[in-house]
């Protein structure tokens, strides 16, 4: 972080660096530098940081930027931000503030709620956020989670329903996406971004994890769509329940947040996040592909 901050000193910004005293304390720290003037925050970490800086600007005109670190940082992936705090830093002047739409996810009857730039899953990827091993990710990263799912294999899954577009399906997996980027490795959402005021929601069957198989390969394959026992949808909110004697649980960007039931919508026009052109224009070539698909 010294590397960096000597960088954009050196780029002509006035710095604050306020560290984190441990999670869920990034929220108010933002909310401080708004309510003192600030022009622009930064967030140096991974998603689960992330989302906690966005959290406190969310409704507010002062732009986020990223300078990405943490496990596996898939809003900066989803960029094409790199991995490194000074690179970022070094770019920040060719980022340009663009305004967003973010989710927001309730549960527990709104007793738990949080807005998020990218997704929130439930059910199976939940179960292995909540479980993983913390001195296990300490250690080894992303390979935390590959141990923690496969420790899945042979066992029961839980199962839920999910309603969509006033539709109704059984799911032991669901994502709610508002990124293409899963995991900074795999892509399970396929045709959507930051800038649409929509989510893709992806559903799995299957009351064990063998399906889960057939499914990553088709994840890795981008053969997803059609596959027996996923479903794909386009939405603005989805509703989420639980069976009443079994704690399925949601994850947010990565990091858990409660058990079911569990609400989520779009909130448009609710944040200004500073984005390398290229991410812009790739979505701009995107939108020309899908409406010429259309008339076609």
């Amino acid at each position: 972080m010294a590397k960096a901050a000597e960088v954009l000193r050196a780029a002509g910004h006035n710095l604050t660096i306020s560290p984190t005293a441990g999670p869920g304390t990034a929220t108010e720290i933002a909310r401080e530098h708004v309510s003192d003037g600030a022009d622009l925050v930064l967030a140096a970490g991974g998603d689960g940081t992330i989302n906690e800086v966005a959290e406190g600007l969310v409704h507010t005109h002062v732009p986020l930027g990223i300078l990405p670190g943490g496990t596996a940082n898939v809003l900066a992936t989803e960029m094409g931000l790199g991995s490194g705090l000074v690179a970022a830093a070094r770019r920040l002047e060719e980022f340009r503030p663009h305004r967003i739409s973010v989710g927001h996810v309730t549960c527990r009857g709104g007793a738990i709620s949080r807005h998020f730039l990218l997704m929130v899953g439930v059910g199976l990827d939940a179960h292995i956020v909540y479980h993983v091993s913390l001195p296990l990710k300490a250690r080894t990263g992303k390979l935390s989670y590959w141990v923690a799912g496969w420790g899945m294999l042979g066992r029961r899954l839980a199962q839920f329903e999910v309603e969509v577009r006033g539709k109704r399906r059984t799911s032991s997996f669901a994502l709610v996406s508002k990124v293409r980027n899963y995991g900074g490795d795999l892509e399970i959402a396929r045709d959507v971004s930051l800038f649409d005021d929509y989510f893709e929601v992806i559903t799995f069957e299957g009351n064990s994890a063998l399906p889960y198989l057939k499914y990553l390969a088709g994840v890795m394959l981008n053969r997803l769509d059609g596959m027996k026992g996923v479903t794909v949808y386009r939405a603005d909110c989805v509703t989420f329940w639980g069976p009443r004697d079994e704690r399925i649980y949601v994850q947010v960007d990565g990091e858990f947040l409660g058990p079911l039931p569990a609400n989520v919508r779009v909130i448009p026009d609710a944040l200004t996040v500073l984005v390398p052109e290229e991410y812009v224009r790739a979505r701009s070539r995107r939108t020309a592909e899908v409406d010429y698909d259309t008339r076609a």
